[in-house]
């Protein structure tokens, strides 16, 4: 059965074989049994109840450290209040320009740091370079009242073309932003997909490696709505409070994200759901690999497939009922721009991706 949505202006019918986004699959049957079983009986509002307590221990262990917990329903609210929290209304921004917070959440960045400017920056796979960083930091004077003061940074993890950050780059980035004093957030909406292919801790591709805040997701992985905003130093969390509740993410029944947290984390669930959406993905960029119909647009790290697509293989695809999304261009390796009629095609797996419709894909592809 077919259903039709909206996005950016254009009608999209999703099928059987639908690769559009991770955010179509539904949640993870352990997490809505837990959070069956959190709806019976009374528990303490607003997030003073036993699940939500449990999960902020749960996040302290899983990154090995004291952590602030603040717990949201969107990826969106997540990002817009973990950067409120450590950028002044003067401030900038300084961010990729095709991640999240630039193209996708209709200003809420802007909106509640109450007008900080986010200075977006190219870089090949979405992903930045400390020198690009550096480069734009000796344009932003500090101290020059004239001009936004830079006091963030902020990375995706995996980026909005799949690529991933490993250690060494968070470090080196945060080297980079240090001499300025700026804070470094990371959007980890796709964290697990990354975690699973790097193979470190949670604690080395965060902390360890520099950053301050993250944004950790849940949705994308399993949950039915449920984002993390995780403070490092808890010292800097002190307002998060308040600007959640002003946000209007402060569910009084908080027992409800609590739970879904308790479920996706117990017994690393979320990370086996990760390596299932990252498996399904490294099949088809193998058979891509391997093909002459299709090519990959950028190295296939996480739980997204990016491929470069001639009009024949888009019109076997359209044949085929196979849903996927037309993908920017921009962050394309200037050695290897598109050719006539040539698509960028983003096919997304998620834990609930069947192998057989990737097989499907597959064989659409090479015909």
């Amino acid at each position: 059965m077919a259903v039709a949505w909206q996005d950016n202006g254009l009608r999209i019918t999703l099928k059987a074989m639908d690769f559009f986004s991770d955010n179509t699959a539904a949640a993870s049957p352990r997490v809505m049994a837990a959070l069956a079983a959190a709806n019976a009986g009374a528990a303490s509002p607003y997030g003073k109840d036993e699940w939500t307590r449990r999960v902020e221990e749960r996040f302290a262990a899983i990154f090995e450290r004291e952590v602030a917990v603040f717990l949201v329903l969107t990826g969106t609210a997540a990002n817009a209040l973990a950067l409120a929290s450590i950028v002044k209304p003067w401030g900038a921004i300084l961010t990729h320009e095709e991640a999240h917070v630039v193209e996708d959440e209709c200003g809420a960045p802007e909106f509640f740091t109450n007008g900080a400017k986010l200075v977006d920056l190219p870089g090949t796979g979405a992903k930045l370079k400390p020198e690009t960083v550096t480069k734009a930091l000796s344009h932003l004077r500090a101290g020059d009242f004239h001009q936004v003061q830079a006091q963030a940074l902020t990375i995706t993890q995996a980026t909005e073309c799949g690529t991933i950050y490993t250690p060494a780059e968070v470090r080196a980035l945060k080297e980079a932003v240090t001499p300025r004093g700026l804070k470094l957030h990371m959007d980890g909406a796709r964290f697990a997909n990354a975690l699973v292919t790097l193979g470190c801790t949670p604690a080395e591709i965060t902390w360890k490696a520099g950053v301050d805040v993250l944004s950790f997701g849940g949705t994308k992985n399993g949950a039915l709505a449920a984002e993390a905003v995780i403070f490092f130093d808890p010292a800097e969390a002190q307002e998060m409070k308040w600007r959640r509740k002003r946000a209007g993410q402060t569910l009084s029944k908080g027992r409800v994200l609590g739970a879904q947290f308790e479920g996706l984390l117990a017994d690393d669930h979320w990370l086996d759901l990760a390596r299932h959406a990252n498996a399904r993905a490294k099949r088809l960029a193998d058979s891509v690999a391997q093909s002459s119909e299709a090519r990959l647009a950028w190295p296939c790290q996480a739980n997204e497939v990016f491929l470069v697509l001639p009009p024949a293989v888009q019109e076997r695809l359209k044949a085929a009922g196979i849903g996927y999304y037309d993908w920017s261009a921009r962050s394309l390796p200037p050695e290897a721009p598109l050719k006539d009629g040539e698509v960028v095609g983003r096919f997304v797996m998620s834990f609930a991706t069947k192998p057989e419709d990737v097989e499907s894909l597959i064989a659409a592809i090479a015909d």
